[in-house]
């Protein structure tokens, strides 16, 4: 007797809508922009371990290039009018991939300090870890969850606080005499606290804005419908 039954049917049939979206191929300008940032964070942290003058600063234009290819992917798949489920989702763990990836390596090269940086990035891992389980279980009834703007914030605070800690890296490491000090404290200095505060705020709006998603889309998350709570 096979295996198959009919709610695997249902999850199979969900999951093929997603990604083999109604328009002719999954190979396009924006999806390729959107899994770029893959091998780009892989950049990013080979490039932050490379002990050679210059190698940190490659590492924050590479970052940066890579946040812009997060607002490049969404702009030319609607002004192309291929906008598809597949990049939908893909656009969602590809950002969760380049941001959590860069703040595990900030934990582990001491730049966010002591174990409650460690304790916020699992905070931010847990979030993005169910808000992703929704999303897959969502889809696999052929349901796609639309991002929050909520989440989009706590994205931008994300990208931010990366910026300003790599930007202090840069130029702690590659320009230590270019900015005079401040107050008794180096440019770099500054932003890397910068980058901390960012940093705790975007755990707090990561957080938060997860709860919201969870919440709103419980029924969905346990298996009922969403309009009638059967």
């Amino acid at each position: 007797m096979s295996d198959f039954t009919q709610a695997d049917k249902s999850a199979h049939f969900g999951l093929a809508q997603l990604v083999g979206n109604r328009h002719p191929s999954a190979v396009n300008l924006p999806n390729l922009l959107t899994l770029s940032r893959i091998p780009i964070i892989f950049g990013v942290v080979a490039l932050l371990y490379l002990p050679v003058t210059g190698a940190s600063t490659a590492a924050f234009v590479l970052f940066v290039i890579g946040a812009i290819t997060d607002w490049a992917d969404g702009y030319y798949a609607r002004k192309q009018g291929i906008v598809s489920n597949f990049g939908k989702l893909m656009d969602a763990l590809t950002d969760k991939i380049f941001m959590v990836g860069l703040f595990i390596t900030m934990v582990v090269l001491g730049e966010l300090p002591g174990l409650w940086s460690l304790f916020l990035l699992l905070l931010i891992l847990s979030r993005e870890f169910l808000i992703t389980g929704l999303r897959l279980v969502a889809a696999s009834s052929g349901i796609i969850l639309a991002a929050e703007k909520s989440g989009k914030n706590k994205t931008v605070f994300q990208i931010v606080s990366a910026i300003l800690l790599l930007l202090a890296i840069a130029i702690r490491e590659d320009f230590p005499n270019l900015f005079p000090e401040i107050m008794g404290q180096s440019f770099a200095g500054i932003l890397h606290w910068l980058g901390v505060a960012f940093f705790v705020l975007a755990a707090v709006l990561t957080v938060s804005s997860g709860t919201k998603y969870m919440t709103k889309y419980w029924s969905v998350f346990i298996g009922e419908d969403e309009t009638t709570g059967e």
